[in-house]
């Protein structure tokens, strides 16, 4: 937290953005959800329940950094027999892979509140390039003295690539679970003193 004199706001190209500092996931405030394909012919929604973030501002917000970890064990889908699966060596595999990590490599302003954060993600040991679509919700102070700012971001991957290849082709045509993955986020972060 910051004293009420100091500032904890700064204008960037005209948004209000936070101040130069280390900020962490609020574990409260977040959700690191996934949407994939079922069957070809619906949805099935998912979060992880476990996840921390760093987020360091920089004085160049350009130069600003982010690394995550995500406890795989932590999936939900709300069903159980289908979450077990995905903790299988079938699917993430959690007794070997324990963690998803995502670690930046650049920030790019796109329009506005709207950036593109680069970066590495981890999956079942295997890490890949990753583009997350960045939304800046806006910046703040809570009732109880915190410095906070808020995000979402999104971005689609192919669960493949991350050798999350486990199916069952269907008679009728296609496989039982979509090779896309959409994945979503959003989420506070609260300064650190």
């Amino acid at each position: 937290m910051t004293s009420s004199t100091e500032a904890v706001t700064r204008d960037w190209e005209g948004l209000t953005i936070p101040t130069a500092g280390t900020y962490l996931l609020d574990a409260a405030h977040k959700r690191v959800g996934f949407v994939a394909r079922h069957m070809m012919v619906s949805k099935v929604r998912g979060e992880f329940a476990e996840a921390a973030a760093t987020i360091t501002v920089g004085d160049d917000p350009m130069q600003s950094s982010v690394t995550a970890t995500i406890q795989a064990a932590s999936i939900n889908t709300a069903q159980a027999d289908r979450d077990a699966h995905l903790r299988s060596p079938e699917f993430l595999d959690v007794e070997q892979f324990p963690t998803l990590e995502f670690r930046s490599t650049a920030v790019k302003s796109r329009d506005g509140n709207e950036f593109v954060l680069s970066g590495e993600l981890t999956i079942k040991g295997v890490t890949r390039p990753v583009d997350l679509e960045v939304e800046f919700e806006g910046v703040g102070r809570s009732p109880f003295g915190q410095d906070i700012f808020g995000f979402s971001a999104s971005t689609e991957i192919d669960r493949e690539d991350f050798g999350l290849t486990w199916n069952v082709a269907l008679e009728t045509g296609g496989v039982l679970v979509g090779r896309k993955v959409k994945i979503e986020i959003e989420g506070e972060a609260v300064r650190q003193a």
